[in-house]
């Protein structure tokens, strides 16, 4: 497979040169070799290579967008032979084919070996090496910039990189991602380099990202509080260097701790003492049923739920199918738009069809006005100009594993970067955040539609939009919760947790961030996505999930004696390796233990929207009645699944005591 043996880049910039003479006191142009410089992931090693702009390869096949970029469609080209779409699509409104935002434009492309060691194919001037094997790198700025890299085998010698025309700063950011840079004690302008544990990097490298070079300098100083915090916003959450360097003395976990609970001011979560407590004894929460799931709903049952004008028919009931087994894939594409709020439930064929005129007018008038955007306005507008740097690095790494996004130039990122682009029209308040990307993405590899995704996409933000915020509110009530919950669930684990420095549960922060995407593979992330947007068995459901995923692993935590740093670790390495099926059984036994229990504290109750008035006296009929999606109260401190809302910072607390 093509897919399995292609190395992942992530990072390539063009117009780098080296100077093939020994004198670097004078730089003469038309002497300089230019080359190209890559960072790619070569079946989990890092490469950082160079090869001058004469070694080209044949293109392979790629992914194509149509000529509305609406679509994604099949592009096959074999040599000698002029580029063929296989399938043509038609635009969505002959006027609005101006704001084409796919290049058809050939470049060269990664002929996927990764290798540079062909010296019958390679100029003398290309070389490539393990960031493993990287001691240091020099960085000078003297009219041109220079990059200077140090390999620990010190007999081994690199010729100086010269950029004209920038991209060290990029270059630096992406090698941040995949590997920790300090500033050498002796010399500002050297960086050390050192590779971190390599479960932990790569299960967060797409969450970490800044856009400062003076980082670097601020790592060694502070570097718990800086990796936490100084990166942007609330998505640049990672542990590699909680756990230590050989730069680095690592700090004791309670401080660690400490500082975590700098990073979301207000997030104490052992609070007994504070007034406002709804303190009780230990809840007997009864045996936890076992339940089933069923197969996903196929597109001939999606059918039977549509009268002849399209409105569906029967929602409680096709809510509780999908809940209970999700949908084959073939019914995704229209039944997303349903479960995202695009399409009204109660709606006809043609009120469909008129909506989506409409939206796509709107979009792409939203679209027109960034693409209309001068280089001269945006050279005065420093946030656009972030917006679509930060983009264009995230979208350049997103999911770059799954065939809709794969190889280089690939169409599918260009509708991904035009989609976030015109988000930041629709809310430029929010702008792009780090993480958006992630959740963008399943939707526009289901809908392969530009102005669909973009609208499902906008319905699924204004469910996690909290999230991103930069006060991380949403973030720092959805722990609270989850602290909450654990408690109620199992005391005597949480207090393990708690006397661990563990308490806060910011392991579960990428979790909750961004649905899961990080921990899952894509298939199983489309599974989950659809089971939650049905709003059964309860709200907050994702948090169920969270303690599902938890009680399977409590066990081994305990057992194993497990502190602060090995708790990190273990749970990061989950990543890829959760049975969603599993989860998802173990998560709806949780709410159906919950929902029968009779002394269930309000604060519970509030956190998953429940109305013990309005439950269906059968605990086995999970989901199925309307009664169970209970209206959001006015106190209550988050639904987790839409607007949250605190009224009170106590008024979601509540302490246990055996």
């Amino acid at each position: 497979m093509a897919a399995d043996c292609a190395p992942k880049v992530i990072f390539e910039h063009e117009g780098v040169f080296i100077n093939p003479s020994t004198d670097e006191d004078g730089i003469e142009q038309e002497l300089l070799i230019s080359g190209s410089l890559r960072i790619v992931d070569k079946d989990g090693e890092i490469i950082v290579e160079y090869k001058p702009l004469e070694d080209t390869v044949d293109p392979s096949n790629m992914l194509c967008a149509g000529k509305d970029s609406s679509s994604v469609v099949e592009w096959a080209q074999c040599p000698g032979e002029r580029p063929q779409l296989l399938e043509t699509q038609q635009s969505y409104e002959t006027e609005w084919d101006m704001v084409n935002a796919v290049s058809f434009k050939k470049k060269p492309c990664q002929n996927g070996d990764g290798s540079l060691n062909h010296s019958h194919e390679r100029s003398r001037w290309a070389f490539s090496f393990s960031t493993g094997v990287l001691r240091s790198i020099t960085v000078k700025e003297e009219g041109w910039s220079f990059l200077v890299f140090k390999l620990k085998d010190s007999s081994a010698s690199l010729p100086t990189l010269h950029f004209e025309k920038g991209g060290i700063r990029e270059f630096l950011d992406a090698l941040k991602r995949v590997a920790l840079i300090s500033e050498s004690p002796d010399d500002e302008t050297c960086l050390l380099v050192s590779t971190p544990n390599k479960a932990l990097s790569q299960s967060f490298e797409n969450l970490l990202d800044d856009n400062n070079y003076s980082l670097a300098r601020k790592l060694r100083r502070e570097p718990y509080l800086t990796t936490m915090g100084g990166f942007s916003k609330v998505t640049n959450y990672i542990y590699d260097v909680i756990r230590g360097t050989e730069e680095h003395q690592q700090r004791p976990p309670e401080e660690v701790a400490d500082v975590l609970g700098e990073i979301i001011p207000g997030l104490e979560i052992n609070q007994q003492e504070e007034p406002g407590f709804e303190v009780i004894t230990r809840v007997d929460l009864g045996t936890r049923p076992q339940v089933r799931r069923r197969e996903p709903l196929s597109a001939d049952d999606w059918t039977k739920y549509q009268d002849q004008e399209g409105r569906m028919l029967n929602i409680p009931h096709l809510k509780h199918a999908i809940f209970k087994g999700g949908l084959c894939h073939a019914v995704r594409k229209e039944a997303w738009k349903f479960l995202l709020g695009y399409f009204s439930w109660d709606s006809t064929l043609e009120e469909r069809k008129v909506l989506q005129r409409a939206k796509t007018d709107e979009y792409f008038r939203m679209k027109l006005q960034w693409k209309s955007v001068s280089e001269e306005q945006e050279r005065r507008n420093s946030r656009l100009r972030d917006y679509r740097s930060l983009i264009q690095k995230d979208v350049n790494r997103t999911d770059r594993t799954n065939r809709f996004y794969e190889g280089i130039d690939n169409p599918g990122l260009v509708l991904l970067h035009d989609i976030l682009m015109t988000y930041c029209m629709f809310d430029f308040d929010l702008g792009y955040v780090q993480g958006m990307s992630d959740l963008l993405s399943p939707i526009l590899f289901v809908m392969e539609n530009e102005v669909d995704a973009f609208w499902c996409f906008v319905s699924f933000m204004d469910q996690m939009h909290q999230n991103f915020e930069e006060q991380m509110q949403g973030m720092k009530t959805q722990l609270i919760q989850l602290s909450t919950l654990l408690r109620l669930l199992d005391l005597s684990f949480w207090n393990y947790l708690e006397s661990q420095d563990s308490g806060y549960l910011y392991f579960c922060f990428r979790w909750l961030l961004i649905r899961f995407k990080r921990e899952l593979n894509f298939q199983d992330v489309l599974r989950l996505w659809e089971v939650m947007w049905t709003g059964l068995p309860c709200q907050n459901f994702h948090l169920l999930v969270c303690c599902a995923i938890l009680d399977s692993e409590k066990q081994k935590i305990m057992e194993e004696n497990y502190g602060f740093n090995e708790i990190l670790k273990h749970i990061n390495e989950l990543s890829m390796k959760l049975d969603i099926e599993e989860i998802l059984q173990k998560s709806e036994g949780i709410c159906l233990q919950i929902k029968t229990c009779k002394d269930l504290p309000n604060s519970i109750s509030s956190i998953l929207g429940l109305d013990t008035e309005a439950f269906s006296s059968d605990p086995t009929d999970c989901g199925s009645a309307p009664a169970v999606r209970a209206t959001r109260r006015q106190d209550a401190c988050s639904n987790g699944h839409g607007h949250l809302r605190e009224n009170s910072h106590n008024s979601c607390k509540v302490a246990f005591i055996s």
